[in-house]
């Protein structure tokens, strides 16, 4: 019997001397009744046809027979054992004598007792070619990161949002480990290679500023990393600024018992002013035990003679940068004084419809404590005086002020008694309107 051999996998060969499965030659199989059958022949070669090849045999048939292989093209005949009932197996290295070829035929030969029966096949085509290794997969994309960058900050403070930068290869997962944070920042691709993320501080973080802010870029299995080069919080090299001092530059006070004297320190996003290196001099005397000095503002009430004195303020900021101001303010000789004057109305005077508006004038930037009762014509009537209006409010640089009311009852013969106490660096001034409905 001859039957086609067939490639499957690797110089995998199945000889089956079966009917349908494979074509037998004219003298492929001699058997008389009881003879051993063959069923199967499978062959794999671990180098094609070529001289040190490795052929190994199996072969399936009658148990308890002997069995051969014989190629032609190979000098020697080949054995085979059986490994299990009905399994022989066996194997060749091809000799450099060997001319064996795709086609020649293959005779599996099987003995038991007097009797012997053959099956034979041919080399296949294909069983010469060598199998070769699959190509090896192209290596990893070298991971790498090219830039990793911070925007500025002044300072890092509770609202404020860390933004990070960072270019690299593309398609990865990028974090940022900030010290002091339990988790990491993720910053996204926006377009290839170029990732973005940030953060927005917490009143309860404790962010270490000078501990290494570190990138990782990590694809798969693989991740490489990167410190942050710059500072986290650019370097304080702005000194802080003194603002909103009082007394004003060329100011006239009344005098007073005591002056208030105070400033707000301004660092703009800086490490901030630090209290001990504040020092405050008045006319060449130095007050600073007598004040109250925050990173943020100071203040003092001390006594001061009539005449011209000089605030002389230095201060140093946490990170060194220095700030000295200096300004004069003149204390009045005499009595002091806040005059109030109405411009709008006369003391009794008549007003019309629901809304009064009043205006008057003071001391410059004086703050007038008004209050408004309306009493209704009769008191039978409405019931006793209703406070309608009361409200601080503070005069402009001129000295001028303004408010208005509005009366619950708009009628014929109602009264309006208006309170106002103007007040300014402890001195204060008293003064009284009447105002009435106007009759119909």
């Amino acid at each position: 019997m001859k039957a086609q051999l067939r490639n499957h996998v690797a110089a995998l060969f199945l000889l089956a001397p079966m009917a349908g499965a494979l074509t037998a030659l004219p003298t492929a199989a001699i058997a008389q009744a009881g003879s051993p059958e063959v069923s199967s022949l499978q062959v794999t070669s671990d180098h094609g046809l070529a001289p040190g090849s490795r052929l190994h045999f199996r072969l399936e048939g009658t148990p308890r027979a002997k069995a051969s292989i014989r190629i032609r093209g190979a000098q020697a005949l080949i054995p085979l054992a059986e490994r299990s009932p009905g399994v022989y197996v066996g194997r060749y290295v091809i000799a450099r004598s060997d001319r064996i070829e795709e086609g020649d035929a293959v005779r599996a030969i099987m003995r038991r007792g007097n009797r012997t029966v053959t099956a034979s096949y041919e080399v296949p085509a294909g069983l010469g070619n060598v199998a070769t290794a699959p190509s090896a997969p192209p290596p990893p994309v070298p991971l790498r990161i090219e830039r990793f960058q911070v925007a500025a900050l002044d300072r890092i403070q509770p609202g404020v949002e860390i933004r990070f930068t960072l270019e690299g290869v593309p398609g990865a997962a990028v974090s940022v480990d900030l010290p002091g944070m339990a988790n990491d920042v993720a910053l996204r691709e926006t377009r290839p290679g170029h990732y973005e993320g940030s953060y927005t501080v917490r009143r309860a973080d404790t962010i270490n500023t000078a501990g290494p802010v570190v990138a990782t870029l990590r694809m798969g299995e693989r991740a490489v990393t990167m410190n942050l080069a710059q500072p986290l919080v650019a370097a304080d090299t702005r000194p802080p600024q003194l603002t909103n001092v009082s007394p004003r530059e060329g100011e006239t006070l009344p005098g007073a018992p005591a002056t208030t004297i105070s400033g707000n320190f301004n660092d703009r996003g800086g490490t901030g002013v630090d209290p001990r290196s504040v020092r405050i001099m008045i006319s060449g005397r130095n007050v600073t035990d007598d004040a109250h000095v925050t990173p943020e503002s100071f203040s003092l009430r001390t006594p001061l003679p009539p005449g011209r004195h000089t605030v002389d303020v230095q201060a140093r900021d946490n990170a060194g940068n220095a700030i000295r101001r200096s300004w004069s303010f003149d204390i009045a000789s005499g009595p002091a004084t806040v005059p109030i004057q109405i411009l709008s109305h006369v003391n009794n005077g008549q007003v019309d419809g629901n809304v009064t508006h009043v205006r008057g004038r003071t001391a410059p930037n004086a703050v007038v404590q008004v209050r408004v009762d309306a009493i209704p014509p009769m008191v039978g009537q409405f019931g006793v005086a209703r406070n309608v209006f009361s409200r601080a409010v503070e005069a402009d640089s001129s000295g001028h002020f303004e408010f208005s009311f509005v009366s619950p009852f708009p009628l014929p013969g109602a009264r309006y008694d208006v309170a106002m106490t103007a007040s300014k660096a402890d001195v204060t001034t008293e003064a009284k309107l009447v105002l009435f409905q106007r009759q119909g």
